[in-house]
């Protein structure tokens, strides 16, 4: 079996002889092209299992031989040389499909650390051919078959290939973390560490101890040598979770890391190379952030070359009951535990403001109070927010009609006059006329509904709770709030 080829382009010859010695002795074989005319002849007639060119060449510029090998069939990934200190041309080459780019003079050894990570692409998951899509999808932590997961998988695939820092945006709760860890299985460091960093947890005297590790002495406490997380991710993945908490004097020495691929340990007088793909995350704006000036500007430019956007769990809410049955299955793999059709429905009209997270709560307190193991609506106690519960009990109701017939409003003296006063008229949801007053023509609704509830289940307030889509805790606490009573 022959070696792998590697082509490489650049107009300066010292310097292409330089980068063939380097992977001749590698035991890679290798051609070399002085411009894109020579390059693509060579592409025509060779396969390689790398490119590496340089940014600036006679006839054009490396960039347009990245665009051409990313959109071509091949996907043969593609290293960009930039001059020193050209960090926009650099973050432009990763952006236009650039598998990842060296800086000159040419460090050594981080060439070699470049083309072996190139090299086990071929190897890796995401380039095998002849898998399909559910091959792909089975080995995703991203559960859910809608149009909006399918397409981000999909995205995870081809990010995987590349070097490129990802930006993964989405609220709290969303997967971000598990987005991130499929990128790093999915690539060609999947056997490296994946070190994954709360920003926002680490106090800020110690940061730079924590992200750079110190020698010992480097200050009080320092007893022994310590690696940070740049030392520990190595060859593999760093995740800055929540990457906007970052305070400006971290944020950097930061940037000077991911532009130079060099840490100095505090206490230390020489910088140590480290290779590692960094993948950031926030559920914040980072624009707004950069806008506000809480973030710099140019480390905003090297984190977000690529933004992989997650969607809320509102807007894929066809895939509730799957995760719902991973979870419950997780949570409870020796029992058979089963959600009550009218609890996934309830489910899947659901808001979700804390995401997948806040359904895992939900199906984890669930899961403590289901009997006879099927979980009901009244297990669920979803919590409404305080300006929709109206909205969200009235609409519980009017669903539940399909199977309960709710008389209309009983004269059940169960709320005195003197205690709270009703409208003598409460204006219909279609008529032009405006209430008089808001919170107490809001309130009465609400009181209608649960007196209709209660006259239905005969004041079985466990019953009345289920029907309108809340805990027997909230049904007792409006009660009392709004002076509902029993009939004697």
């Amino acid at each position: 079996m022959s070696a792998p080829r590697i082509l490489i382009v650049d107009d300066e010859a010292d310097l292409r002889e330089l980068l063939e010695i380097t992977v001749l002795k590698m035991g890679l074989d290798s051609d070399c092209a002085a411009n894109l005319a020579e390059a693509r002849e060579c592409l025509s007639k060779k396969d390689y299992a790398l490119v590496i060119t340089d940014m600036r060449l006679p006839d054009g510029n490396g960039i347009e031989l990245v665009r051409e090998l990313a959109t071509g069939r091949r996907q043969i990934p593609v290293s960009v040389i930039t001059a020193f200190g050209s960090a926009d041309n650099a973050v432009a080459a990763l952006k236009a499909g650039a598998f990842d780019y060296l800086s000159k003079p040419v460090a050594l050894d981080q060439l070699r650390l470049m083309v072996q990570s190139a090299l086990r692409i071929g190897s890796g998951p995401s380039a095998e051919r002849g898998r399909g899509d559910d091959a792909e999808n089975s080995s995703s932590r991203l559960i859910g078959k809608s149009g909006a997961m399918q397409d981000l998988r999909a995205q995870i695939a081809r990010l995987a290939r590349s070097m490129a820092p990802i930006a993964i945006t989405g609220e709290s709760g969303s997967g971000k973390e598990l987005a991130a860890r499929d990128i790093h299985a999915h690539s060609s460091r999947r056997d490296k560490p994946f070190v994954a960093v709360n920003c926002g947890a680490i106090p800020e005297n110690l940061m730079e101890a924590e992200f750079f590790g110190y020698r010992k002495g480097a200050f009080t406490g320092a007893n022994d040598d310590r690696d940070g997380f740049f030392q520990a991710a190595n060859g593999g993945t760093l995740m800055l979770d929540e990457v906007a908490d970052l305070p400006l004097p971290m944020q950097v020495k930061l940037l000077r890391a991911i532009q130079e691929r060099r840490v100095r340990k505090l206490g230390a007088t020489a910088e140590e190379p480290v290779d590692v793909r960094l993948i950031s995350a926030t559920h914040q704006n980072l624009a707004e952030c950069v806008e506000k000036g809480r973030f710099r500007q140019d480390l905003f430019y090297r984190l977000n070359v690529i933004e992989l956007r997650l969607p809320p769990l509102r807007e894929r809410l066809e895939d509730v009951e799957e995760l719902s049955g991973f979870i419950l299955e997780r949570l409870s793999p020796a029992n058979t535990v089963n959600l009550e059709p009218a609890a996934l429905a309830a489910l899947s009209r659901y808001h979700f403001p804390g995401n997948v997270r806040e359904l895992e709560n939900i199906l984890e307190r669930a899961l403590a109070f289901s009997s006879n193991g099927v979980i009901s609506v009244a297990d669920l106690a979803l919590k409404l927010a305080p300006s929709a519960t109206l909205i969200k009990n009235e609409e519980v109701v009017e669903a539940a009609k399909d199977e309960v017939v709710l008389p209309p409003p009983a004269s059940v003296e169960s709320v005195e006059d003197e205690d709270v006063p009703l409208p003598q008229a409460l204006p219909t949801a279609g008529s032009d006329e405006l209430p008089s007053s808001l919170p107490d023509h809001l309130e009465a609704v609400e009181r209608d509904i649960i007196r209709r509830a209660l006259e239905k289940t005969r004041f079985n307030r466990t019953q009345a709770a289920e029907l309108l889509g809340m805990s027997f805790r909230q049904l007792r606490y409006r009660m009392q709030r709004l002076g509902i009573r029993e009939p004697d």
